[in-house]
């Protein structure tokens, strides 16, 4: 962590302090070493706002390249390259994914307290580069063609087998969903999750999830059982698309959230990141785009068909399909980054602020929806 001047987006959609320094001109001359396309005049361009990691866009010998850096504590270079192979899985079948770049057949590199990625960047406009996480789309024929390209992801995803992922943080998985007693499960793992543990030490958190996020788990491990393991892409956000001029997407980006869930767990996901405006939750049924999320829908069946049953699934997901992540979430600020004050904000708005939206009306109204259009 650092007191550097460098600004990111907060966790309440305001301007804060970076956690991690923003990635300076030693770091770039240790990494031109390693990576040739970095060149000799390597110009930092643009400084990412995003906050869980450092990342910036430099000159490179073949056009622009795209640094991320990570603390050795959140992603190791084999954490990353699990992230990579399935990323280079995609791309042999054809999907308009990033280019990953290597060095000595290496794709990530580790030096001192960090870990390096390094990316060719992706053709197409960033329309939405600038907005947080929990902006909502706000274009319908974008949200279809995001849908249908989802839809062909899982089609490329599904010859692709690899294990778990080695870590739980920053990573969207769905083991507790999958478990048909999510607590007890949770409650075995805290000793491998320390930071986790810590903070739940505090707070009546068996408690608070038996009431009010629990309730929404009874059944879905039943049912998930005819829900195969699938790689996905667990972050399908409008601002990690890039879009050609026609409307459709030329480029796929950060897979940092991936592992195996779920065609049905990607796709609610894609909903929950892009229908609902989480920051914005008191504009009442206006901070809810129905449209979006029914075009999201229409656009990935266009592709890949759903069943009624499996459609009366995915509605019952999206409840609960941050389940996992939040505590991730929890995990990161309490035991890497030491603020308590943003686990706070994983724990009460995100953990248990979600499932309880879904009991409103504007909440009821979007799930209502999605059971209709089964």
């Amino acid at each position: 962590m650092t007191s550097s001047p460098h600004r990111v987006q907060g966790l309440n959609n305001d301007e804060v302090v970076a956690d991690w320094p923003a990635i300076d001109v030693q770091e770039i001359t240790w990494l031109r070493d390693h990576f040739p396309q970095l060149g000799a005049d390597s110009t930092v361009r643009w400084h990412s706002p995003r906050p869980l990691s450092a990342a910036a866009v430099v000159d490179g010998t073949g056009g622009p390249v795209f640094i991320k850096r990570h603390h050795h504590s959140v992603r190791s270079a084999g954490c990353l390259q699990e992230e990579h192979r399935f990323i280079a899985h995609l791309a042999t079948a054809g999907m308009p994914v990033v280019q990953v770049l290597a060095s000595n057949g290496r794709t990530a590199l580790e030096h001192g307290q960090w870990t390096y990625e390094l990316h060719a960047v992706g053709a197409g406009k960033d329309l939405y580069r600038e907005l947080p996480s929990w902006s909502p789309l706000t274009d319908i024929a974008q949200a279809h063609e995001a849908g249908r390209v989802l839809a062909t992801l899982h089609r490329a995803a599904a010859g692709y087998h690899a294990p778990q992922r080695s870590t739980h943080l920053l990573v969207a998985r769905d083991d507790l969903i999958r478990a048909d007693d999510p607590i007890t499960v949770l409650k075995a793992d805290l000793g491998n999750r320390p930071g986790l543990a810590r903070y739940l030490a505090r707070i009546p958190w068996e408690e608070q999830l038996r009431r009010d996020v629990l309730p929404w788990h009874y059944g879905l491990a039943a049912r998930l059982q005819e829900e195969p393991r699938l790689w996905a892409h667990n972050d399908w956000h409008v601002s990690n698309l890039l879009w050609n001029d026609d409307g459709t997407i030329a480029t796929v980006l950060d897979f940092g959230l991936a592992s195996p869930t779920s065609a049905l767990f990607d796709l609610a996901t894609a909903i929950e990141r892009n229908a609902v405006a989480w920051l914005q939750l008191e504009r009442g049924t206006d901070a809810v785009r129905i449209d979006i999320a029914l075009a999201l829908l229409d656009g990935y069946r266009q592709e890949l068909p759903l069943s009624p049953t499996r459609v009366h699934l995915l509605a019952d997901l999206l409840p609960m399909v941050h389940f996992d992540f939040a505590l991730s979430e929890v995990e990161y600020f309490e035991g890497v980054t030491g603020s308590t004050a943003n686990a706070d904000v994983a724990w009460q708005p995100f953990m248990l602020g979600h499932p309880a939206w879904f009991t409103t009306a504007p909440g009821q109204a979007l799930l209502a929806a999605l059971h209709a259009a089964a």
